[in-house]
């Protein structure tokens, strides 16, 4: 799956259940109780949706950095030793 085929929706709501999940080994409360991503509050819902559609974004853009940073690199073999 690409970065293009992600949508921010999807990302957000799984970003959200590993957070929840891992939120009892790193919170020193043993009181966290996870929420579910339907109980989260549209004006959160939607703050989560955006920052992981930034995040696509900036990773998009750095997917095609390294696509363009490669274009003029000759593949192995390819390479002419001019001497």
């Amino acid at each position: 799956m690409s970065i293009q085929e992600v949508s921010a929706e999807h990302l957000a709501e799984l970003f959200h259940h590993y957070h929840q999940s891992l939120a009892p080994n790193f919170e020193k409360q043993a009181e966290a109780e996870a929420q579910s991503w339907k109980r989260v509050s549209p004006e959160e819902r939607n703050r989560m949706i955006a920052a992981a559609r930034l995040a696509l974004i900036e990773l998009d853009q750095l997917d095609k950095g390294r696509e363009n940073s490669r274009r003029y690199c000759a593949k192995p073999g390819e390479a002419e030793w001019g001497c």
